[in-house]
Parts: structure tokens; sequence; C-alpha cells
């Protein structure tokens, strides 16, 4: 096996994996088709190893190939960190920063944190990785994560912003027409919108409303951003999260007291990047936006002193 086989060569490899062929990765990566079949055909061989088979929709990855496939994307995710550090080198705050969040959080409470951090440092080039995936920042998936739970790798730069409560919500239009639950006896006859296949969140969901199993939803879906959008229209009665539906006057929030589930929020960073200009404002706005998202808490730390006294 050669000991010195290229990173494009692994691209190439990467790009075919997700497109399914070598046509399909060579428009993905702007590069020519027959280089991509050099590249993977010199992989292959540098291996010793089989990766693709053909099949009628295109390139199947061996088993071979799926074994080397999460090693090939730590390789991505480094490359594409050592490119924003690159960028982000000279005078001032500049460069890119990877931020992650889930849907709700990236769509409903970053843009205007965003906004505000540019009009600030307009070198700053932000990208926003919206998934309920918990991205790897010791890979390198991403500089910054928002996440819901305390995070348990070591060499993390932690700031735990607070508690996200998150209850039971209706549009006063479907409570005007459907009336309004007094227990939660009363929610079997109503239109409830959560989700289709179950998740830690659900898990912790069904100790407060042990009645909230799946085939209660009239409506279900595994996106967050879905079920936001159905109990805005009047669908049902879904979780939304209390900061945000205070936010809008035509929302109700249903049994309080029946249901309150707590989402600890923790900003996180990569402790290699506690210096980085560009990650230090970053970090430092993204908890000063949160705090005022969750309606208060402890002024932010400005300067250096809010990311490096964070764990």
């Amino acid at each position: 096996m050669a000991s010195d086989i290229g990173w494009e060569l692994y691209r190439s490899f990467l790009g075919v994996l997700k497109e399914g062929s070598l046509s399909g990765a060579a428009r993905a990566m702007g590069i020519a088709q027959p280089t991509v079949g050099r590249h993977v055909a010199a992989l292959e061989k540098a291996l010793g190893l089989a990766l693709f088979t053909r099949s009628q929709a295109g390139l199947a990855p061996t088993e071979g190939a799926l074994a080397l496939r999460g090693h090939a994307e730590a390789m991505a995710s480094t490359a594409a960190a050592l490119e924003r550090t690159a960028a982000s080198q000279g005078e001032g705050v500049r460069g890119i920063v990877r931020v992650t969040a889930s849907e709700v959080i990236g769509v409903e409470v970053l843009p205007p944190i965003v906004a505000r951090l540019r009009e600030q440092h307009p070198a700053l080039t932000i990208e926003l990785v919206l998934t309920n995936r918990l991205q790897d920042l010791l890979r390198r998936e991403a500089d910054i994560a928002v996440r819901m739970t305390r995070p348990r790798q070591e060499l993390l730069v932690a700031r735990r912003i607070g508690h996200i409560e998150v209850g039971l919500h209706a549009h006063k239009h479907y409570l005007a027409a459907r009336g309004t639950p007094r227990k939660t006896t009363d929610l079997a006859g109503h239109a409830l919108i959560g989700f289709d296949e179950e998740t830690a969140f659900i898990r912790s969901a069904r100790q407060s409303l042990r009645s909230l199993q799946r085939e209660a939803f009239g409506v279900r879906t595994d996106s967050d951003l879905a079920q936001l959008a159905l109990i805005r229209c009047g669908a049902g009665i879904g979780f939304c999260q209390a900061p945000l539906a205070k936010r809008d006057p035509q929302l109700v929030r249903v049994l309080p007291a029946q249901f309150a589930l707590q989402l600890d929020t923790w900003i996180t960073m990569h402790e290699d990047l506690r210096h980085s200009p560009r990650c230090h404002v970053t970090f430092d706005a993204l908890v000063a936006g949160l705090q005022r998202h969750l309606g208060g808490g402890e002024p932010v730390r400005t300067g250096s002193a809010a990311a490096s006294s964070a764990r």
C-alpha cells in the first residue's frame, strides 16, 4: 500500500460516494470526469482495494469503500478547517467561521445575531450548518456549535447559556374552533402534531406526557421547522420553544403545568480556536444573542474573557 496518497484522490472518492457516479462527482467538484476516474483508479491501486462496482443506478460503493468513508470525511473536515484558518490570516477579524445549530435555532434565532455580527465585522464570513445531528467539533466538521445538550467531549471550550423551555402550543384560531384542553386526557380529542421517528428528545418528553405515542399524532414529521409551521397555521397542538411562542401573540401555550421540557443550551468550540479572532467574536456574539433570546441571564463578557473563561 502506498504511504503518500494525495488528498485529491480521497476528495474524488468522496465525490463519487456522494453523487453515485463519476459524472455527478465531476460536476459537483468542478473538474473533468476523466480526472475523477483517474483519481478513483489511482486510489484503488494505491490501497489494493476495489472501491466501487457498476450497477444500474451508477457506481455502488463496496464494503471496503464504506469502511473508509468515515476516515475520508474526517480528512475532508480537516482540509476545510485548514482553508478556513488560512483565510482568516491577516489584520483584523476576517475569514470563515462554520457554525452548526438545530433547524429551529438556525432559522428563528441566529439570523439577527449573524446580521449584527456581519455589520460589525464585514470581512467575516459565516457558514451556517443547520442540522439536528451533532456535528463533531473534534473532527472540525464545524468551528462552533449551538447544542441542546451538555458537551461530553474533552478539548472543547463550552459556555452554558441556560434552559430553553419547550411546551405544547396552538394557534388561537385552532383553540377557538376546537376548545382548549384543561387536562392531559383532553388531548385525545385534539389534532396533535408530532414526530414520526423516536429521538432522545421524544423519550424525554414522554416522561412528562406518557400519552404522547407516535400513534397519537394526526400529523407526523421529524422536521422541527415543519412542526412549527403547522402550529402557526392552526393545524393542531404541538411542541414549540416557549421563547419563540412568546414572540407570536397568536400562539397560546396549553397545559403548561403538565408539560414543560427544559433544553440545556450550550455554545461550544474546539479549544484550539480559543485565541482565533474570528471564532472569538463569533462565540461572544452567539452567547450574547442567545442570552437575549432566553429573556435575560448574566451579561455577556466582552473582550477575550468570554471565550477564554468558558469551560
